[in-house]
């Protein structure tokens, strides 16, 4: 018996583009691919897909947008089960299925601190919903006192992927100029002067740091997962970071690091907002460019989770990159990068997470009609209601 069956819309397939099918979904998989493209379904619901496209779901392997949703303002927090409910609307809303939850663990005070992530970790433990949520940890180099709390949150599988983060060095050098430094102690919690003399007491472990990352890329690669280093500056960063088993290069500083990478069959995973506003907030290389030259294998969220399905409608309408091409930067890609074997492509026996979209027309830009997790409609417009009998 099928669960839903959806029919007369132009779908996705892997290797030709938009084609005209049916899919039956059962068990929360795809149990066929009709190309007759119509029919009604013989139990279950039905989605009339006419005039739509039906996609990949997107898989996101790099947001911590959720962040403002547990600490809206400097020194705000809410109930992070709250914030998990609110961040899983805004994703099913931008057809995001499986999304890696940045969780950034750090020496600091505050939203990044040892607390939050437990409160965190704890609060999806018990989060039922829709979407797929892993948790993304980005471990703070010099956060060497909470190492054994994330090699033993490794080892029970409560971390999906991992990945090498160092921002202290920065923090340290903004110290110096009172607006900047207001973002980390706001953010933390504490008096400028309390989180200086912090950071000064981190800084001096410099000399533990490589041991720590070591035994933490043990622990990752025991557990099989995916790791991946984080604004790599230089060749010698990317080659250091390989070699501890980073297969993603998250963010390269410089071209040439993201070329390397690729050379070397990595992932190199950028910003989607970078495509959305036409560059870096930082300066750095463009998003879009390094796609279309093939740099660029994945495109996350980051910051904005409404980029990431926009970026890749962006970039097939820049025409360098097909449709297929281009969402394969925010499905396909991701799933082969983080060893998801079940999702990513719109195949037999894959995972149901599909997305509905009305195509561009004219003025009228592209807009998300449905969302689809595990063969569950999760997300759905107005339009979307009156299509799902």
């Amino acid at each position: 018996m099928s669960d839903l069956v959806l029919t007369g819309g132009a779908v996705l397939l892997p290797g030709a583009g938009l084609q005209p099918v049916a899919i039956t979904v059962a068990d929360g998989r795809i149990a066929a691919v009709d190309r007759a493209g119509s029919g009604r379904a013989p139990s279950g619901r039905q989605f009339d897909a006419s005039g739509l496209w039906v996609l990949p779901g997107v898989i996101d392997l790099h947001g911590d947008a959720f962040e403002r949703q547990v600490q809206p303002r400097p020194g705000v927090d809410f109930p992070i089960p709250l914030a998990i409910a609110d961040t899983e609307a805004q994703l099913l809303a931008n057809g995001i299925t499986t999304a890696y939850l940045g969780v950034t663990l750090s020496w600091e005070p505050g939203l990044r601190s040892i607390e939050t992530w437990r409160a965190l970790l704890a609060a999806l433990a018990t989060h039922r919903g829709y979407c797929d949520l892993r948790v993304h940890l980005r471990w703070e180099a010099y956060n060497l006192d909470a190492l054994e709390t994330a090699e033993a949150d490794i080892r029970a599988g409560r971390v999906h992927l991992l990945a090498f983060n160092d921002h202290t060095p920065a923090i340290l050098e903004k110290m110096g100029d009172p607006a900047t430094a207001a973002k980390y102690t706001e953010r933390a919690g504490v008096h400028p002067d309390a989180f200086r003399a912090l950071a000064r007491q981190v800084a001096v472990r410099a000399a533990e740091i490589p041991a720590a990352q070591a035994r933490l890329a043990a622990a990752a690669r025991d557990a099989a997962l995916p790791l991946a280093s984080h604004d790599d500056a230089s060749l010698a960063d990317r080659t250091r970071f390989r070699a501890l088993g980073a297969r993603i290069c998250e963010f390269p500083m410089a071209e040439a690091v993201g070329q390397a990478a690729r050379d070397a069959g990595d992932a190199v995973a950028m910003g989607s907002p970078n495509v959305l506003r036409g560059k870096s907030h930082l300066g750095w290389a463009s998003a879009a460019r390094l796609a279309e030259a093939g740099i660029c294998s994945v495109l996350t969220s980051d910051y904005y989770y409404p980029a990431l399905p926009r970026a890749a409608l962006i970039l097939a309408g820049r025409g360098v990159l097909d449709l297929e091409q281009a969402w394969g930067l925010i499905s396909a890609a991701p799933a082969a990068a983080a060893g998801l074997a079940d999702r990513g492509v719109i195949a037999e026996g894959r995972r149901a997470d599909l997305v509905v979209l009305a195509p561009a027309v004219g003025a009228w830009p592209a807009r998300l009609v449905a969302t689809i997790v595990g063969g569950q409609v999760a997300w759905v417009d107005g339009e979307g209601v009156s299509r799902l009998t």
